[in-house]
């Protein structure tokens, strides 16, 4: 029997507003030799991105010209649904057709959110209103969204969104793969059969690492918590140990038949190769 692919993809995210663009190239010239099914590229994490639009489209044409799929994260609490529009548009003249649609982060200094879609379901549905020939993914959280009532009700959410037209998922950063198994045992069991990609994040800094689970909710299991206790003062001793954590997790995965392998580079390419490199005969 042929052995199933995993797909396997990486984020990027683009330099702020202040920084030149090309800052970044050179991080896409090293991802593009290892051959990812996509890359992302995100706006930010925080809820101060939405002036960076124009910056991720252009990153986005750059992955293009490599002859890679580009994937433009959209987070609908920045943008009115004419500036979605013309997002897509611009988008469209640039053969860009993939979107990851978010609800996004609520910023984080105060300021007014836009109001034409509360939650990311709403922009799919507009999305694939609108532009259908659009390939809309979705995200999803293994350990429930920190602002859902319950697991159920957040599951419940996931189907409204998926029922609109998403295509395939991407699960935020987990440490624990029984979380994830038992995530994706509960969505097939309500009906939700399109393809799953694990977001896996590498651990190379302890206070990055840190602050990302205060924005997403993901647990410490004892094995990733020993890890952090015993290197999380030793950059390199760190960047190692994160590194191997990050491979046992997906060899583990790949092992267990998931969809895809969705890598959060935080544009280190370094990182990217090693892991690559580690998993290369596996995906």
């Amino acid at each position: 029997m042929e052995k199933k692919k995993t797909a396997y993809s990486f984020e990027v995210f683009p330099p702020k507003k202040t920084s030149p663009v090309e800052v970044i190239y050179n991080t896409l010239e090293q991802l593009k030799d290892l051959n990812p099914d996509f890359i992302s590229v995100t706006l930010g994490a925080g809820g101060n991105n939405g002036n960076l639009a124009g910056h991720t489209i252009k990153v986005a044409a750059k992955i293009k010209e490599y002859g890679i799929e580009p994937v433009v994260h959209l987070p609908c609490v920045n943008f009115s649904k004419s500036e979605v529009s013309g997002l897509l548009e611009e988008m469209k003249s640039n053969d860009i057709t993939k979107v990851l649609a978010l609800r996004g982060d609520k910023p984080s200094d105060g300021s007014p959110t836009k109001n034409d879609f509360t939650y990311a379901s709403d922009l799919v549905s507009f999305i694939k209103q609108k532009y259908p020939s659009f390939n809309v993914m979705g995200a999803c959280y293994p350990e429930t969204h920190l602002e859902a009532t319950s697991p159920e009700k957040d599951i419940e959410n996931l189907k409204r969104k998926v029922d609109s037209g998403c295509s395939g998922l991407i699960t935020q950063l987990f440490f624990d793969n029984n979380c994830f198994y038992d995530f994706l045992n509960r969505i097939r069991q309500v009906g939700i059969n399109i393809p799953v990609e694990a977001g896996i994040m590498p651990v190379t800094n302890k206070n990055s690492i840190e602050h990302m689970i205060t924005l997403c909710g993901a647990s410490f299991p004892a094995k990733f918590s020993k890890v952090l206790q015993k290197f999380g003062n030793d950059k390199d001793a760190l960047i190692t140990a994160g590194i191997n954590y990050a491979v046992d997790q997906i060899t583990d995965l790949i092992a267990n038949g998931v969809d895809g392998i969705h890598l959060y580079t935080m544009n280190n390419p370094f990182v990217a190769q090693r892991i690559t490199d580690a998993v290369k005969g596996l995906i």
